[in-house]
């Protein structure tokens, strides 16, 4: 791949997968408190984009990968070549986990909490408790996604300052995003969506599309890369 279309592919990787991200993000319904199950569940059952935004959010993510690799090769010729092998691997250990919560959060529970909803009275209790036991197993994979890729920024973050090619507050940038995200899936773990653990995840989540789109523009901008 030449080097001009390379810069292009990343740039175009990062924006636009940081659009399609919060373009399912702003499309996913957000009215109910998600750590009360009842609420959710009804909120999620009436929703008829919910299969469709949360594959646009796997989109996303996949774009995003793309281009956290392609920069990996740029900054693994450089000084920074161990941080960009780890930030490389973790990307792609990411997308496989961000795959499975989709896979359990924007189909399969979608399923369960639909039945749930449309079920006869007699076999709603029994429909809902299985519907809290994928919601639990949605937590897991949603937890692990944020600690995995708030530590993966934070190494690009790292690698990205020791590579003199780019300005050091792009790795500032990239560390002030992730770390908090990481911190969030620990708390998400404890105490599953709770109210501590949104308002950690929802700010630095967005810090980090900012990153992704910020990242974008100067790549595409920035002729010597």
């Amino acid at each position: 791949m030449s080097q001009p279309y390379g810069k292009k592919i990343t740039a175009i990787s990062a924006i636009s997968g940081a659009l399609f991200l919060l373009i399912g993000t702003i499309l996913h319904p957000m009215s109910a408190d998600p750590n009360v199950p009842l609420a959710a569940f009804t909120e999620y059952a009436a929703d008829r984009n919910w299969v469709a935004s949360h594959l646009m959010q796997l989109l996303g993510v996949a774009l995003i990968v793309v281009a956290l690799i392609l920069l990996a090769q740029k900054l693994a010729k450089g000084p920074a070549h161990v941080a960009a092998v780890l930030g490389a691997v973790g990307a792609v250990v990411g997308l496989a986990v961000a795959a499975g919560l989709q896979a359990v959060d924007g189909i399969a529970l979608k399923a369960m909490v639909t039945a749930w909803s449309n079920a006869p009275e007699p076999e709603k209790e029994m429909l809902f408790y299985s519907a809290f036991a994928v919601r639990q197993i949605e937590i897991g994979f949603a937890s692990i996604m944020s600690l995995l890729f708030g530590i993966t920024v934070t190494i690009y973050g790292v690698a990205l300052l020791i590579d003199s090619a780019f300005p050091k507050w792009l790795g500032f940038f990239a560390i002030l995003g992730g770390v908090p995200t990481a911190i969030a899936g620990i708390v998400m773990a404890y105490t599953g969506f709770s109210g501590l653990a949104m308002a950690l995840n929802m700010p630095s989540s967005s810090l980090l599309l900012f990153w992704m789109i910020v990242l974008g523009v100067y790549i595409w901008r920035k002729p010597a890369l």
